[in-house]
């Protein structure tokens, strides 16, 4: 596949001609109700308000012309279909395919990548069966009690989006479940944790691809002192998520193991079972499964050629125009639903993970910026914290707003005449509209520039059917945003280099935990100094 540069696209130019003068948001009558019910972008469930975004019909031909040019759709479908994206011509690099589209292509007549959706399809039925056993009485502790908890160790892509998505979907866990997480390999983490659990009625799932992930090992290290402290059995209580093969593929230590593939990466993979064994323990196989039905109905929307139809190609190429020709360096993801409280957290590894990147796939240095900087919280918290910068601060800042018309609960009620989701709600459009417009005032205090670009993606209820079509969206987003910048947004060296000097600082703690005369000035005079510095080795 024949890949260009951004800047040496045709269209390139002319975005460039017109970003001299975007459209202005604050002018008399720009924002009127034509151009609002006009830009509007609608699939799987969900409706992008993009009126409030700097761009007028010429930038948006000019959009589409460049993600034709780019080949964005058709590059895609070549990662669903199983061509080989995890590469960089010419050079070592992980050389895999990128299918995490086929843990959700089951509901195909024909799915794109048989084999992967095989695979999937394999363990899912695994995975009921487990369920179903957990349900029925098969599997339960040693006195005959069922499991009401689950504990998921994991780090990074295996804590993020199932995280994201449990506490997403609370609303919807069965009768008497709940799940707890352990990632941080800082002790107080699962000593935290662990504090609240009855061990006894506790699974725990530990989740590495590899079977060797040094957090994720010390960390289910630790649990399994504290299940056999208590007088448990760790084989009764513990699963694993892991490679087939891995040193954690062991039944001797595992009451059951359920497998990831190379070809899905880590932040991609919480429709794999990664997320599935842990989110079909809290919301029961069916509810895991409508999480993937939503998640491929907006996979299925995805591969629309025409931007005005296709939310997350749209949502790609404003967010470039925003970023290469605009020149903003961040994006603010601001969900208006509680339930997406560590959504943002997740979408900043998927995002600056994935796109966080300077080399083209061919190895050669970049001349343009790629991955913007990703953060956000729920409003309307938000609102009364950092929203004065958006406002009126000196960095534009574009912003994602992410609303539901419906709460989850249903549990409502009307003060002062409107309820609780109605102040909501008019909180989130009443912020699109003001960052627009800006306001003019006499007081310079009081003086709102505008012309903060924004979205405003609606949906209609928070689901577990919902969320699996956002997830979709945003994964859709990012890999297509990669796709027009032309970089690998599949591979993750950045975090190898801390990795390894964190492995070269461990060797100083041990040398000097045999021999209190140690010092490691000569083979790493720098690692050794910082460690002093810190008032380490601590005694």
């Amino acid at each position: 596949m024949n890949h260009a540069n951004l800047d040496q696209l045709p269209s390139h130019a002319a975005l460039q001609a017109c970003s001299a003068k975007p459209f202005d948001l604050t002018a008399p009558g720009a924002l009127g109700a034509r151009r609002i019910k006009d830009y509007i972008c609608s699939m799987a469930g969900f409706d992008l308000l993009y009126g409030t975004q700097r761009v007028d019909e010429t930038v948006l031909d000019h959009l589409q012309k460049l993600a034709d040019e780019a080949g964005a759709v058709k590059q895609f479908l070549a990662m669903k279909k199983g061509a080989v994206m995890n590469r960089i011509e010419g050079f070592e690099s992980e050389n895999r395919q990128v299918l995490h589209t086929a843990t959700r292509d089951l509901f195909a007549a024909a799915p794109l990548a048989p084999e992967a959706s095989a695979q999937a399809a394999r363990e899912l039925a695994k995975l009921e069966r487990f369920l179903d056993e957990l349900a029925g009485g098969a599997i339960v502790n040693s006195r005959g009690e069922s499991f009401t908890a689950m504990v998921q160790v994991g780090i990074g892509g295996s804590d993020l989006g199932p995280r994201a998505l449990y506490h997403a979907l609370a609303a919807f866990r069965m009768s008497g479940r709940r799940v707890a997480f352990i990632s941080n390999v800082d002790p107080d983490d699962a000593a935290g944790v662990l504090a609240e659990l009855d061990l006894s009625r506790t699974l725990v799932n530990v989740v590495s691809k590899s079977g060797t992930t040094l957090e994720t090992l010390t960390n289910e290290e630790l649990v399994r002192q504290a299940y056999e402290a208590a007088g448990l059995d760790p084989r009764a209580h513990f699963v694993a998520v892991t490679g087939e093969g891995s040193p954690m593929d062991n039944p001797e230590q595992y009451l059951r193991s359920f497998y990831m593939y190379d070809y899905i990466g880590g932040r991609y993979s919480a429709t794999s079972m990664v997320g599935g064994v842990m989110l079909g323990f809290a919301l029961g196989y069916d509810g895991f499964v409508e999480i993937l039905r939503g998640a491929h109905e907006a996979d299925v929307a995805a591969e629309q050629r025409d931007i005005r139809k296709n939310i997350p190609l749209l949502m790609a190429l404003i967010g470039i125009w925003n970023h290469n020709f605009l020149n903003s360096e961040t994006l603010a993801v601001l969900p208006y639903s509680q339930g997406l409280v560590r959504f943002a957290a997740h979408l900043q590894q998927c995002d600056m993970e994935s796109n966080g990147k300077s080399i083209n796939r061919r190895g050669e240095r970049l001349a343009y910026q790629t991955g913007p900087i990703i953060w956000g919280e729920p409003g309307t918290n938000g609102q009364h914290a950092f929203y004065q910068l958006i406002h009126q601060g000196t960095t534009v800042i574009p912003v994602e707003f992410i609303g539901f018309r419906r709460s989850q609960y249903d549990r409502d009620l009307a003060v002062k005449e409107s309820t609780s989701q109605e102040k909501l709600l008019a909180n989130l459009l009443a912020q699109s509209l003001a960052l627009a417009t800006g306001q003019q005032h006499d007081n310079p205090n009081r003086r709102f520039p505008g012309n903060r670009p924004n979205s405003v993606l609606m949906g209609e209820r928070l689901t577990p059917r919902s969320m699996g079509a956002l997830l979709a969206l945003y994964e859709n987003k990012i890999a297509m945003q990669g796709f027009l910048w032309n970089i690998n947004s599949f591979d993750q060296e950045g975090v190898q280099l801390g990795k390894k000097l964190a492995t070269r600082l461990l060797g100083h703690f041990t040398g000097y935990r045999t021999d209190a005369a140690y010092s490691g000035a000569q083979e790493d005079e720098s690692g050794w100094a910082m460690l002093q510095a810190a008032g380490l080795p601590a005694d």
